[in-house]
């Protein structure tokens, strides 16, 4: 049923944003050097690696670590950046992830493959048997914002307690933290 859910809505919203979608990835090619993309090896189901899809909001050289680790993360965003950050539309190309079934539109953030504490304390939990989603109840509660032990602890409680009330809930909820811009690293 989740499955369904996620083909159903991913196909809707790609659908109605193609056109935004085009003009997002243009305006990333003509304002900085390199693809419109940045596809990151990020952690999915069962541990296993995938390749998901971002637009390119920092500079081809940047280093593939988690923002909160880069010693001055604004001097490496892209012209747009910020904006598209700021908006989560970097986030759009996911959809692409969800259809592919990589990831559901609610479920944890797929970790950076680099996040050995993260991944360490998901699987210790029983948090990596969950497809991770393009937003998930820790975002909703902290969002870049929370130390790792807290988001996992919010990722678990989403495993205990995961139900079509509770992701209906969790979308609402992150578009209006997105609407106001609430919680996101720069």
């Amino acid at each position: 049923m989740k499955r369904l859910f996620d083909l159903i809505l991913a196909l809707s919203v790609t659908v109605a944003l193609a056109l935004p979608i085009v003009l997002v990835a243009l305006l990333v090619t003509c304002t900085s050097k390199g693809s419109a993309f940045y596809w990151s090896d990020r952690v999915g189901r069962y541990n296993n690696l995938f390749k998901m899809p971002k637009f390119r909001s920092m500079k081809v050289d940047t280093p593939a670590v988690a923002t909160h680790l880069l010693a001055d993360p604004k001097s490496v965003l892209t012209p747009i950046g910020n904006l598209l950050r700021k908006s989560s539309l970097d986030e759009l190309p996911q959809l692409w992830s969800i259809l592919k079934g990589d990831m559901s539109f609610v479920g944890p953030r797929p970790a950076l493959f680099n996040q050995d504490d993260l991944i360490a304390l998901r699987t210790e939990k029983g948090v990596h048997v969950l497809t991770p989603g393009l937003t998930g109840w820790a975002q909703v509660n902290g969002r870049d914002e929370l130390p790792i032990p807290v988001k996992v602890g919010f990722d678990e409680y989403y495993l205990k307690n995961r139900s079509l009330w509770l992701d209906m809930k969790i979308l609402s909820l992150t578009f209006l933290k997105v609407v106001r811009r609430h919680g996101v690293a720069h």
